[in-house]
């Protein structure tokens, strides 16, 4: 007798995505990822953004600062385009699966399997045996972060991909382990190259919140005059814009504009130098100026009127929670069920 064929489980599609609550957002922030997911609400399948502030307290984190952290960038994604109506937004904490679920696959995943994290080695550097267990273990946290949603599909750069890959392990592992097919084995969506926006008074650093130099950045929250006046006064040389890409090579504070006006106009690095090739930085600073104010100049006001009203963050907040939260605790009791835990009606 031929056995039947097991037809392998299909699971809606669904996007997750977390980002830590660093604070003070600036234009690398906005560049590099709010931009991007507002525009993925466009792409037909749900989005759910976790502002993981969980995972931010793998390291010392001020109360305080964490508190405004997680509003800011809160306020940061719907300023950016983000609709809270349209995707779930809510801070990790407030959803207890993510917790609960953490625990499950600390006991699924492997030790051998931790200490192959790259990114661990990197964060704790030479201080490893001085770092938090929750720092070593965070990537079982973010495993439970995917998976409590049932995501399929979760955007990352490359440097992330080993924790999506091992998340399917854990997948793997608990669905093999108790003989079920409960958990997807999520795809990494390998994003194109961020925008790397580099440092407005040196060209060969990052641009950062932790620069002495406020000239250094733009933050989301500056005003169009300020706006103006950092890319006015951004450290450049003296040589026109050249006819190819290739010509920047070795001019980094010059590359720098070339990519922020790329990346804020949707258009590439090589269309622009096409556009002003020739022309020197009187004609071009005034032009990246114009567009990144017209750009960004309705974000930093959107920004200072959501952040000056932290109650209805929170409230916004606390409603992505609970929409979360209606996906998330099927799938925990299912879990519990399948472990074998017994839980009492409350």
């Amino acid at each position: 007798m031929t056995e039947p064929v097991q037809t392998p489980r299909v699971f809606p599609q669904r996007v997750f995505s977390g980002i830590q609550p660093s604070g003070n957002l600036q234009l690398g922030n906005y560049l590099g990822a709010l931009k991007r997911f507002a525009a993925a609400q466009d792409n037909g399948i749900e989005t759910i953004y976790c502002i993981v502030d969980m995972h931010a307290i793998t390291v010392w984190q001020d109360p305080a600062d964490l508190t405004r952290a997680t509003r800011e960038l809160a306020a940061g994604f719907i300023a950016s385009g983000g609709d809270p109506e349209r995707s779930i937004l809510f801070n990790q904490s407030q959803v207890v699966g993510h917790a609960q679920l953490a625990w499950i696959f600390d006991c699924v995943a492997r030790l051998g399997w931790m200490n192959r994290m790259t990114q661990f080695k990197d964060k704790a550097g030479k201080n490893a045996e001085a770092v938090s267990l929750g720092l070593f273990a965070y990537p079982a946290l973010m495993a439970a972060d995917i998976l409590l949603y049932h995501a399929t599909h979760v955007p990352v750069g490359e440097d992330q991909k080993q924790h999506v890959e091992l998340t399917r392990d854990i997948a793997a592992k608990f669905n093999h382990d108790y003989g079920v097919d409960f958990f997807p084995m999520p795809e990494p969506v390998i994003e194109g190259a961020a925008t790397r926006v580099m440092s407005l008074r040196d060209g060969s650093k990052k641009m950062s919140k932790s620069d002495p130099s406020d000239m250094s950045r733009i933050n989301l929250t500056d005003d169009a005059d300020t706006i103006a006046s950092k890319i006015r006064k951004a450290r450049t040389d003296a040589e026109p814009l050249p006819e190819t890409l290739e010509g920047l090579k070795d001019r980094p504070e010059a590359r720098n504009l070339v990519n922020i006006y790329a990346a804020l106009a949707d258009t590439s690095p090589e269309a622009v130098v096409a556009e002003f090739a020739g022309q020197g930085f009187g004609a071009f600073k005034p032009a990246l100026a114009d567009l990144a104010v017209a750009q960004l100049t309705p974000i930093s006001g959107e920004m200072r009127r959501l952040t000056s009203d932290p109650a209805e963050i929170d409230r916004i907040l606390a409603r992505g929670a609970e929409r979360a939260n209606a996906i998330a605790a099927p799938v925990i009791d299912r879990t519990y069920d399948i472990v074998g835990m017994i839980r009492g009606a409350l």
